[in-house]
């Protein structure tokens, strides 16, 4: 199954495997696709559907050093080589839009942006700055409603752009504790106002997001990314997280949301998404079902044949392994990912990969 083409909706696959996003920080300091970009994604092409790594949709959003964004014109522009060149190997290829709110430095912001969040309430930790070196994250600014306005149209806009990209459409990253998932999560979200104090307020900001960029492009080309669960940048379990993602997931299905991607990082040392309320989730929503984390091709194919996925999400494999697709096909083995070059500059560690002819 896993090898079959896939066609639902707007999706018209050559197989079951995403590529899954995956920060690299290769973009320029400014925050601009490059051509490497275009070749390490193209590399990968074969997967049937590409997601890319987080890409910000503001100037506000974009927290890390060198990520992509998505918000001026140089920026469509230069993602047209990334795109074109998925499309010339029959790939199909989505942005993740994911706007960093409060993980981020004001080192690592363009001129003139700011660190927003629900609250004002600072990330734990450091993150790292090109400037500084690590640094303990920035106070951030809590959005008043004029804000939350604002970034719901950023977020169409960004979306407009994709398309004129040439992006086939876009993911909107609800989780890994950036914006979205900030105002669902009540260890990080302590409003009492309309956008929380409750699951339908904390709902209400993806809810707003997801609404108004499938009225923008149409809801075939939007997805959602979402981490119940999920213990990232502060984030973590909560009493309610069952009822609300429920919740959440038919508040989503009832405005034709393409996909769920669900993330399960428990490969990597994170709490597992109990494996009934997974079942749960998508049975409560009925568009197509992304599952994420630490699959290989037996455990995607047995998913598959089970029905609890769609499609299957590979994300480390995929980015040691070029052709991951046929090299899983055939059993080849696999070449290890070098966890020193993820998020450096330069293509060590992102288009040198060797493929099975080399």
């Amino acid at each position: 199954m896993l090898f079959d083409k896939f066609s639902a909706r707007s999706l018209q696959l050559a197989n079951h495997i995403v590529m899954a996003p995956m920060t690299r920080s290769r973009a320029t300091p400014q925050h601009t696709p490059d051509a490497m970009m275009a070749t390490y994604y193209g590399q990968r092409a074969t997967a049937g559907l590409i997601l890319t790594e987080g890409t910000s949709p503001s100037p506000n959003g974009a927290g890390y050093p060198r990520i992509p964004g998505l918000y001026d014109a140089a920026q469509v522009e230069a993602w047209r080589a990334t795109t074109a060149a998925v499309h010339a190997q029959g790939g199909k290829i989505f942005v993740q839009l994911m706007h960093c709110g409060r993980v981020a430095h004001i080192a690592n912001l363009p001129t003139g942006a700011e660190i927003l969040g629900p609250g004002t309430q600072t990330c734990p930790g450091e993150m790292y700055t090109d400037t500084l070196g690590m640094q303990p994250y920035s106070i951030p600014r809590a959005m008043n409603e004029v804000d939350i306005a604002h970034v719901v149209k950023e977020y169409v806009t960004s979306a407009r752009f994709a398309l004129d990209a040439g992006f086939d459409g876009v993911e909107l990253h609800g989780a890994n504790g950036y914006l979205i998932e900030q105002f669902l999560n009540p260890l990080v979200n302590l409003r009492t106002d309309g956008y929380g104090g409750g699951i339908e307020g904390r709902n209400r900001l993806a809810l707003e997001i997801a609404r108004a960029t499938i009225e923008a492009i149409g809801a075939d080309r939007v997805g959602m990314r979402l981490s119940p669960y999920g213990a990232l940048n502060g984030t973590g379990e909560f009493p309610e997280v069952r009822e609300q993602y429920l919740m959440l997931a038919k508040s989503l299905a009832a405005i034709g949301l393409l996909y769920i991607h669900l993330v399960d990082h428990s490969s990597m040392g994170a709490p597992p998404v109990p494996a009934d309320f997974k079942l749960k989730l998508r049975a409560g929503f009925d568009g197509l079902f992304i599952l994420s984390g630490g699959f290989d091709h037996a455990s995607a194919e047995q998913a598959l044949r089970d029905k609890h996925g769609d499609l299957i999400a590979f994300g480390r494999s995929l980015l040691a392994n070029p052709d991951l697709v046929e090299r899983m096909r055939t059993d080849a083995t696999l070449n290890t990912p070098d966890m020193t070059t993820f998020y450096t500059p330069g293509a060590k560690g992102y288009t040198d990969y060797p493929l099975l002819l080399n």
